[in-house]
């Protein structure tokens, strides 16, 4: 990025210029978003400055996108959008950053500042309606503000904590005409450092690598923020250091090789409930972690917790040693512990997580050897066909569903960092498209496979157009059983629809997601087998020049009761 003054040779600059090459100096590459009144200059300027623009279909799938790219780069993701209903959809991915803690940044059209209150075009309290879910909300206080308000929000979306940032850009804001062109140089600010990081009270390091010591079951838990500091090379110090057992959560899969001998993923709920120390590193005690609680902890664990927000540590009321601090930097002190202990691998403790772990792959692994090469699949035959047949390297997993998504997380390793994007914290529906698009931008020499459920597909299967019109070589797979959770075979879907009593999980049988790859200039295969399975995924990965669609037919379930074990609850007397 050069920071060379601005040519003179342009007699006159707009708003729009301005906007641009304020971005452009703070290092954005690329802009993802829908235009329409008044935004479209803007990205038209972006474009003329070298910044690449990414055109959705909707404001979901590009602030998902946004937020993914945030997380990957370590610079915060931008979305571009419209007023209006432009924001309120963008408030998804919007929130979506708050809750994964992404750094975002959104940019909104608004109506002349004149006009408010007088019931303009789409006419919205933005910064309000944003302002709940964002770390800082506002809009300029004048067109020249503008630099300075864009630095802000970068700064502030990737400080600390990192999250979202909204900027309010009134029509008559980017439409503001100067005959001097140099008033934008005048006008800009420096470009945004990295933020400062921190060390932990150095007491308190002491204090838990001694902890460590005297633990009897240790367990090293990292998650997402583990990632995000980019902390690999540390984790992977520490446990071969100590040789503590260790599991990720889902997104920080890959941090440490799926195929470690120290993975006890496979033995998740044996190693939570007998862990009595855990270093929590990166990850918080909310639902994906069962709250830190009984029973699916032991009541008597103990949290070594490594966090860079002072509200996280110690949340939930769990017993907890804070280490408040940057990640990396954290880690670091507590290598140079020398108490810090040496797990024996033949100790009983961790030999019996081994054990479980190795007995756990061989029933996944003999649960995929049912029925034949003609018979219907289901998750784990089909899963098993897509996991011989895809490389063992170089390739990101993008995953939504619920029954997808779930057993997915078990079934695909992952052995490099931060190349696994799933639903997340949220939980959100529709993320997949926007992900698999942002993290192929972030990574255009990578295979980006997108397995992904028909119901969650639904959400944002118009983004296919996008993927095809950028150019991407995206590989979607969607499991399609008919439905949300499970699906009803054909005959039972139609005699439910004559007689009015569909169940509200039941989607349209066999629906062809593939042929609407095909009608956007893609490519699509329906399967229905093994055979035609493998057949599919080798003619897709050869493709690499547009967006493949393999549309995968298993057992639809049929009506079974919806149960999650992760969701038992307590039973706990309500006042």
């Amino acid at each position: 990025m050069s920071n060379q003054p601005l040519s003179n040779t342009r007699s006159s600059a707009t708003g729009a210029d301005l906007i641009a090459e304020s971005l452009k100096r703070q290092g954005v590459k690329v802009i993802f978003g829908i235009v329409g009144i008044p935004v479209v200059e803007i990205a038209e300027a972006c474009i003329a400055k070298g910044i690449e623009f990414i055109g959705f279909r909707n404001e979901q799938s590009a602030a998902y996108a946004a937020s993914a790219y945030g997380y990957l780069s370590g610079r915060p993701g931008i979305c571009l959008s419209v007023g209006g209903p432009g924001v309120v959809h963008s408030l998804a991915g919007v929130l979506n950053a708050k809750l994964n803690c992404w750094p975002l940044v959104l940019l909104s059209g608004a109506a002349d500042t004149y006009q408010t209150d007088k019931g303009a075009f789409q006419e919205l309290d933005q910064v309000e309606a944003c302002r709940p879910y964002c770390k800082y909300a506002a809009r300029p206080a004048s067109v020249d503000r503008i630099p300075f308000v864009i630095e802000k929000a970068i700064r502030t979306a990737i400080a600390g904590r990192p999250g979202a940032a909204y900027i309010d850009l009134p029509a008559d804001f980017i439409q503001y005409k100067t005959n001097e062109f140099q008033w934008i140089e005048r006008c800009q600010v420096a470009q945004v450092p990295n933020p400062p990081i921190s060390m932990a009270n150095h007491v308190m390091v002491k204090e838990a690598a001694t902890v460590l010591r005297h633990a009897k079951k240790p367990l090293i838990v990292f998650g997402k923020g583990a990632a995000y500091a980019r902390a690999e090379n540390e984790l992977t110090r520490l446990v071969e250091k100590t040789h503590i057992p260790f599991l990720p959560t889902p997104m920080a899969k890959g941090l440490l090789s799926d195929n470690h001998p120290l993975c006890v993923a496979a033995a998740r709920s044996k190693a939570l409930k007998e862990a009595d120390v855990v270093l929590l590193v990166g990850a918080r005690l909310n639902w994906i972690l069962h709250f830190g609680e009984s029973p699916k902890w032991s009541s008597e664990v103990k949290f070594i917790h490594i966090d860079v927000s002072p509200e996280e540590l110690g949340n939930n009321g769990a017993n907890t040693l804070p280490l408040l601090g940057d990640i990396k930097l954290v880690l670091s002190q507590l290598l140079e512990q020398p108490s810090l202990p040496c797990l024996e691998t033949s100790s009983p403790y961790v030999t019996s997580l081994v054990k479980t772990v190795e007995e756990n792959i061989k029933k996944n692994i003999a649960s995929t050897m049912t029925g034949d090469d003609t018979s219907i699949l289901n998750y784990k035959t089909a899963y098993k066909v897509i996991k011989d047949i895809l490389p063992s390297k170089d390739v990101f997993y993008v995953s939504e569903g619920a029954n997808t998504m779930d057993i997915a997380r078990s079934f695909f390793d992952v052995h490099e960092p931060r190349h696994r994007l799933d639903a997340g914290t949220g939980a959100t529906m529709g993320v997949g498209m926007g992900y698999a698009i942002a993290a192929q931008i972030y990574h255009p020499n990578k295979r980006i496979v997108s397995i992904v459920g028909d119901s969650a597909f639904g959400f944002s299967a118009m983004e296919l157009e996008t993927a095809i019109r950028a150019k991407l070589p995206l590989l979607i797979i969607v499991i399609n059983n008919n439905g949300i959770y499970y699906g009803l075979e054909s005959d039972d879907y139609e005699q439910s629809r004559k007689s009015n009593n569909l169940p509200p999980t039941s989607l349209s049988p066999e629906t062809r997601y593939d042929m609407i790859s095909e009608a956007c200039g893609g490519k699509g295969w329906l399967v229905k087998n093994r055979v035609e399975l493998g057949k599919a995924m080798r003619e897709a990965l050869a493709i690499k020049n547009t967006t493949c669609v393999v549309n995968v037919l298993i057992a639809p379930g049929g009506r079974k009761k919806l149960d999650f074990g992760w969701m038992n609850k307590k039973d706990v007397s309500k006042i």
